[in-house]
């Protein structure tokens, strides 16, 4: 099967009351932990590399694991830019095969996002790539994403109409209590699905997109901790409020945090057991095995998106 863009799954998403995950991707392991649980499953997928994995691993490297992935599975996979930038950076994605781009423009000012979102869709559109827009700014670090929470903005309703019209984009990231990187809230986490409904009654059947989802899985911060690590109060979205968006309009939910943690987790958990160790693939491997275990969690129990490719 080749690469698919997010027009279909975001349209069976919806109407069934579930939510596609969008893992984000850094080298072979990942990839290959994360597309294996999908196969188990027979769930369809979002691949997210984010300009800091395109430099990371090259562009190349990634396209061909990525082919290598869909000679394995034969599932529908969108393969997506997170977080793009800027144009050129979209433009590049897209002239280099990616089927979906997301371009934020949400710390612009709302007439230059529109602008900024309107051209890159205008230029994506005549290729047949799907694009997601942003509209208000989550907190957080992760990658390139750098938001205080004093700069930190939920999405106003009032204004998705008019950008989702005027921009012609086709899917919409919004704020409403997510929070990028693994210490999100000092407290317990409130996502706003009042929001979220006044969206879906302005927007309807159109899906929206949370960032910032990863639950941050306590597990996986013990055992950093454990073996040498210093996380203190590192605290995700709540599954169950997931599960919740998923049911209502958001149709991709993001997942980046976890994975990170469920590898360097496992992988300090070998190197405190068997400090010698300097082979690899007996580090690798059992990282991949805990991203293929953690994925598959995510697909049937999360997402509810298990069986649906």
């Amino acid at each position: 099967m080749p690469l698919v863009n997010t027009i279909d799954m975001f349209k069976k998403a919806y109407e069934g009351g579930y939510a596609i995950g969008a893992f984000n991707v850094n080298n072979m392991e990942i990839v290959q932990g994360i597309t294996e649980a999908a196969k188990e499953v027979n769930a369809p997928l979002i691949l997210q590399v984010s300009s800091g994995a395109r430099k990371y691993a090259n562009h190349t490297y990634l396209m061909k694991l990525i082919e290598a992935a869909l000679a394995e599975t034969d599932l529908p996979i969108a393969v997506h830019l997170d977080h793009g930038d800027s144009f050129e950076l979209c433009k590049s994605c897209i002239d280099g095969g990616f089927t979906s781009v997301m371009i934020d423009g949400s710390h612009l000012p709302f007439e230059e996002n529109i602008a900024l979102t309107k051209k890159v869709v205008e230029y994506a559109h005549d290729k047949g790539v799907t694009v997601e827009g942003e509209l208000g700014r989550l907190a957080g670090i992760e990658d390139a994403v750098n938001v205080s929470e004093e700069d930190a903005a939920f999405t106003r309703p009032e204004e998705v109409e008019e950008f989702v019209g005027r921009t012609g984009v086709d899917s919409l990231a919004i704020a409403i209590g997510t929070s990028h990187g693994a210490f999100k809230f000092k407290g317990e986490a409130k996502l706003r699905f009042d929001i979220l409904e006044e969206i879906q009654k302005k927007l309807p059947g159109f899906p929206i997109v949370l960032h910032g989802a990863s639950s941050v899985i306590p597990e996986y911060v013990e055992q950093i901790n454990k073996f040498g690590g210093n996380m203190p109060g590192a605290k995700g979205v709540p599954e169950e409020m997931l599960r919740k968006a998923a049911s209502m309009a958001v149709c991709k939910i993001n997942i980046d945090s976890d994975l990170r943690l469920a590898m360097t987790a496992t992988i300090r958990k070998v190197f405190a057991e068997s400090p010698a160790e300097f082979d690899p693939r007996k580090y690798l491997g059992p990282a991949r095995e805990e991203i293929k275990k953690l994925v598959k969690h995510k697909l049937i129990n999360v997402l509810g998106c298990a069986g649906k490719a």
